[in-house]
C-alpha cells in the first residue's frame, strides 16, 4: 500500500497510475492491483521521487503516457469541482467511519471550499467492485508465493490466502480482468460532474502495534476491511490516488485523506495536494515525544 501507510504516518503518498512505475520484471504486480509510489514529508518530494521513479520496460502490460509531477506541484490548480465521498463500498462485512476521522476529512473539505474550490457530497457508483478485488489479490499472492524459496516460513494467513487464490485463479480471475472496463465506466461516471473525489483513506486512525498479529485469516480480513475500506477500489480501477495529512486525534495519532482522479490526473491531484499543503503547512506538524523520549538511547 502506498496511500494508508502514509495516512497512518503523517506523510504524503502517491499511488501512481498503474505502470506509471515498472514493476519488472513482473509485468504487472498482484494482477495489476499493486503499483509503486513514493511516500514523502512534502508533495514536492513525492512528486520529485515519482518522476524519477516513473519509466516502463518493454515487457510491461501498462504503459500510460508520461506525465511531470514536479512541475505540477508548482502550479495552481485552478477551481475544481471536489466531490466529498463519505460512504464505503460494499464489502458484507461490518465497519464504521470513525467520527474523528470523518470530522477531519470533512474538515479538510471546508478548507477546499474556502480556498475557492465548488465541494459537493457525492459518491461514485462503486457497485459490487469488491468481487473483482479478491480474485486478483488472492490470485497475485498465490503467483508471488510459487517464488518464495520455503513456503512454510510464510505467515499461515498468507498460505491460506494463496489457497484461495488458486482456487479463484481461474475462470473468477478471468472474470474480474474482464469486469474492468465496465467498472472504468461505472466508478468513472462521477468524473463527468466533479473532477476530484475527496474522501477518507482509511475508515479509522491507526491500530495499535500486534493488534492483528494473533488472528486467524477471516479475523484479519474483517479487521484490515473495517479499518481500510476506502482505498483498494481505485487498486482495481488502476487510477491515481494522493493521500495527504488531515490532521491527528485527540491522541496525537496521524489521519488522512485521499484525492482520487480519472486515469492520468496525477497532476491535477499533486497540485490540488501542494495548494492543500501551502494552506495547512502540515509538514512543519510534529507529534509530541513520548513521556520517557528523554531516557531513549
Amino acid at each position: 500500500s502506498v496511500r494508508i501507510p502514509a495516512a497512518w504516518t503523517h506523510l504524503v503518498g502517491i499511488k501512481p497510475q498503474r505502470g506509471r512505475i515498472s514493476t519488472w520484471p513482473w509485468p504487472e504486480a498482484f494482477q495489476g492491483i499493486t503499483v509503486n509510489g513514493p511516500l514523502a514529508r512534502t508533495v514536492a518530494d513525492a512528486a520529485l521521487l515519482l518522476d524519477a521513479a516513473s519509466g516502463s520496460h518493454a515487457g510491461d502490460l501498462h504503459r500510460p503516457p508520461a506525465v511531470r509531477a514536479a512541475e505540477a506541484a508548482t502550479r495552481d490548480p485552478g477551481r475544481l469541482r471536489v466531490a466529498l465521498s463519505l460512504r464505503m463500498p460494499f464489502t458484507a462485512t461490518a465497519k464504521r467511519l470513525h467520527p474523528v476521522v470523518r470530522d477531519r476529512v470533512v474538515a479538510l473539505a471546508d478548507r477546499l471550499a474556502a480556498l475557492g474550490h465548488d465541494v459537493t457530497e457525492a459518491d461514485p457508483r462503486y457497485g459490487q467492485v469488491g468481487l473483482a478485488f479478491v480474485p486478483r489479490a488472492t490470485a497475485g499472492i498465490a503467483e508471488w508465493c510459487r517464488h518464495v524459496p520455503d513456503v512454510s516460513l510464510l505467515d499461515r494467513r498468507t498460505r491460506e490466502a494463496a489457497r484461495m487464490g488458486r482456487l479463484l485463479g481461474g475462470a473468477p480471475l478471468r472474470l474480474a480482468r474482464r469486469s474492468e472496463a465496465a467498472l472504468h465506466r461505472q466508478v468513472g461516471a462521477v468524473f463527468s460532474t466533479y473532477d476530484v473525489v475527496l474522501a477518507p483513506t482509511t475508515a479509522a486512525p491507526p491500530p495499535r502495534v500486534g493488534t492483528l498479529a494473533a488472528m486467524n485469516g477471516w479475523r484479519t480480513d474483517q479487521a484490515m476491511i473495517a479499518a481500510c475500506p476506502y482505498a483498494w477500489p481505485w487498486n482495481v480501477l488502476g487510477w491515481p490516488g494522493v493521500n495527504v495529512p488531515a490532521g491527528r486525534t485527540p491522541g496525537g495519532l496521524p489521519v488522512g485523506a485521499q484525492l482520487l482522479g480519472p486515469a492520468g490526473s496525477e497532476p491535477l491531484l499533486v497540485s490540488l495536494a501542494a495548494q492543500l499543503e501551502a494552506d495547512q503547512r502540515w509538514y512543519e506538524r510534529w507529534p509530541a515525544p513520548l513521556p520517557d523520549a528523554a531516557q531513549t538511547p
